[in-house]
């Protein structure tokens, strides 16, 4: 009779995010969250009057790298999901910002994460959530 604790790890790994091709996610994931808080926090501490609004946005996105990079290091099905909306989150912000920082570059007097599209950090914050949102689909889709 096979142990019910063998079938949930079974079903964990069927899932698993963190694995194969997204290892690698979860390594660039990781390498911009420690980047994003680095610099959201110096700009916070150092220049906070000078963009209060931009270096607050820079601060959220490390945040939400942070979770993003959890969720699929667990890789468990409630993780993904929370990974999928940090993902999503992630998207529509780097949007959202990336074009309100050429609205209004008054805004934005540095490099932030998500200003100019990720442009600081070679557009990595631009393309990343789209594999993200990618990678963790198809990995529900194989599970289910």
């Amino acid at each position: 009779m096979p142990d019910t604790d063998d079938h949930a790890t079974d079903a964990a790994t069927a899932t698993d995010s963190g694995r194969g091709p997204g290892r690698i996610l979860v390594v660039v994931y990781g390498v911009l969250a420690l980047a994003a808080t680095g610099r959201s926090v110096l700009q916070i501490v150092e220049y906070f009057d000078r963009a209060p609004l931009a270096y607050v946005l820079s601060a959220l996105a490390a945040v939400i790298y942070i979770v993003a990079t959890v969720g699929m290091a667990r890789g468990d099905r409630a993780s993904n999901r929370v990974a999928l909306v940090a993902c999503t989150i992630e998207l529509v912000g780097v949007l959202v910002v990336g074009a309100f920082s050429y609205a209004v570059p008054s805004a934005f007097p540095d490099k932030t994460v998500w200003s100019h599209f990720g442009s600081g950090y070679g557009f990595v914050p631009l393309v990343l959530p789209v594999l993200g949102i990618w990678w963790l689909t198809r990995v529900r889709r194989r599970s289910a």
